[in-house]
């Protein structure tokens, strides 16, 4: 990890279009800007961790469901082919 020191009104440039500037310190708080394009993501480490967490029982639940499907498919396709079948007649007839 890459430790910086910064004063208010400092700033850092990550990559060529991501730069984070010291806001405010008061305390133990530090107050960050971030500038960055739209199209990338920006999220507090809790907020990401719900995030995936999330993700995480979503793909499950996912997972689950088409499984359940499958299930089912099978267990239809299964009962259409025995439906339908003729029952076998009696030779000689």
């Amino acid at each position: 990890m890459l430790v910086l020191t910064r004063k208010a009104g400092e700033g850092i440039i990550v990559g060529s279009d991501i730069r984070l500037v010291v806001l405010d310190v008061k305390g133990r708080q530090v107050r960050l800007g971030v500038e960055a394009p739209s199209t990338v993501q920006i999220h507090r480490d809790e907020v990401y961790a719900r995030i995936l967490d999330e993700n995480q029982r979503a793909a499950v639940a996912s997972l689950n469901s088409l499984e359940a499907v499958k299930h089912l498919s099978v267990r239809r396709r299964v009962e259409s082919q025995t439906e339908f079948q003729p029952e076998p007649q009696p030779e000689g007839l």
